[in-house]
């Protein structure tokens, strides 16, 4: 809750003077899981620890920035703690330790938490300048090549294989948070110089890449192997959590992010399994989805439903939870998506009080796996924009009012 630490490996669990990994902040995907379902649960007011220890990373970061990348801005590596540690660990493995991009990683959740809630005044008293210095590092940090184009060097794919030129796990990174600081600055009218110098590095930042196998490309070279099942699969970050690739808006892209988590597989570490959950909930694959609850839930949870590694870590709870909510409900790409992800196991049911974003409450019906109708609450008052299938419907709001949408015949309706 608001004024505490966020929830770290353990989350808040915890017996011993030491633990593993120190019971530390791992930012290359932990302690972001920790916190994906805060907001889409409605409860954003659960943000707030980790936007507050994202504040205090910010001093030590822009040191960690200038030593290690001349660059502006702030930044972390892999693991952090309540003491502002920003730095890669020096005595270790840097093939695994070395990700310049952890700092834009957790940023993007403080534009997250304002998409979710349009708190303008948290937006510019707080959020903006975590974003803006953020993206500024970023851009520092990426290599402008002889050929024009942008790519992020060195940088790893946290965890798995070499240090590389340009690994697509980054360059996503860095297309969200440009796309989160574009947005922020223009909803703000503020810094139109410099949002043009992330939208011309953003327009020319290397591409997602399809492999010889029609994967999407972990690395700057094609030398995926199919038969790796590494429960990291950080190349996806474009798929979940960020929203550059989809089936609706990029179904090519998409295609070869399925591609991905076949050669994968479906089982790995209990929150490698929540991470693939969310990222079959994206790829719109119901039953697939379900099929990754069910191994998180067997092969992933301890008998007292503590999530595994091994050993307990909290992240694959929170992931589920989040994965669970995303097969639901989705508003990643600019509209809310009732029930994109329904699994033929859950043919009849309800859920209420989720969140989309834009500050929309709410709440679902079905049954027979058809869509009965969805209730949803404009918290401040913007246009809204609902997918249901193929169908799609756009309406004006007013703020605080409830709005129930049906299907009427071939068509969405809003009663």
């Amino acid at each position: 809750r608001p004024g505490n630490m966020p929830a770290n490996l353990q989350g808040m669990w915890h017996n011993n003077l030491d633990g593993p990994w120190r019971v530390d902040y791992h930012n290359n995907i932990n302690v972001q899981m920790n916190y994906w379902p805060a907001c889409p649960t409605n409860l954003p007011e659960c943000a707030w620890p980790l936007i507050d220890f994202i504040r205090g990373l910010v001093k030590p970061g822009e040191k960690t920035a200038q030593a290690y990348f001349n660059a502006r801005g702030w930044t972390a590596s892999i693991s952090a703690n309540i003491f502002g540690f920003t730095a890669p660990l020096s005595d270790k493995d840097m093939s695994w330790n070395l990700n310049p991009t952890a700092g834009p990683w957790l940023a993007t959740h403080i534009w997250e938490y304002y998409d979710y809630t349009r708190d303008k005044k948290f937006l510019k008293e707080i959020g903006y300048e975590l974003i803006k210095s953020s993206a500024q590092f970023a851009v520092d940090h990426l290599w402008h090549k002889p050929d024009g184009t942008y790519t992020a060097a060195p940088s790893t794919s946290p965890e798995h294989g070499p240090v590389d030129e340009g690994v697509t796990f980054a360059h996503a990174v860095v297309r969200e948070i440009l796309l989160d600081a574009i947005q922020a600055s223009k909803v703000l009218g503020t810094d139109a110089k410099e949002r043009k110098q992330w939208e011309n590095v953003l327009a020319k930042l290397v591409p997602y890449r399809i492999g010889r196998y029609g994967q999407l490309l972990e690395w700057s070279t094609d030398i995926d192997d199919p038969k790796d099942e590494h429960r990291h699969v950080n190349h996806l970050f474009g798929l979940h959590p960020g929203h550059t690739i989809s089936p609706v808006t990029t179904p090519e892209l998409a295609q070869a992010a399925r591609v991905v988590l076949e050669h994968r597989g479906d089982g790995a570490t209990g929150w490698s399994m929540g991470w693939k959950l969310n990222q079959w909930a994206r790829l719109q694959d119901g039953n697939h989805a379900y099929k990754l609850y069910g191994n998180l839930l067997k092969n992933g949870t301890l008998d007292n439903l503590w999530d595994t590694h091994a050993p307990f870590q909290i992240d694959g709870n929170f992931g589920g939870t989040a994965g669970i909510t995303e097969m639901l409900l989705q508003s990643h790409m600019g509209f809310i998506q009732l029930l994109p992800a329904l699994p033929d196991a859950w043919a009849n049911g309800s859920i209420s009080g989720i969140c989309a974003k834009g500050n929309f409450e709410v709440s679902i019906s079905w049954k027979e796996g058809q869509l009965e109708k969805a209730i949803i609450q404009s918290k401040s008052g913007i246009p809204c924009n609902v997918r249901y299938g193929d169908k799609t419907l756009k309406f004006k709001t007013v703020k605080g009012k409830k709005y129930e949408i049906t299907l009427k015949g071939d068509r969405l309706a809003v009663l």
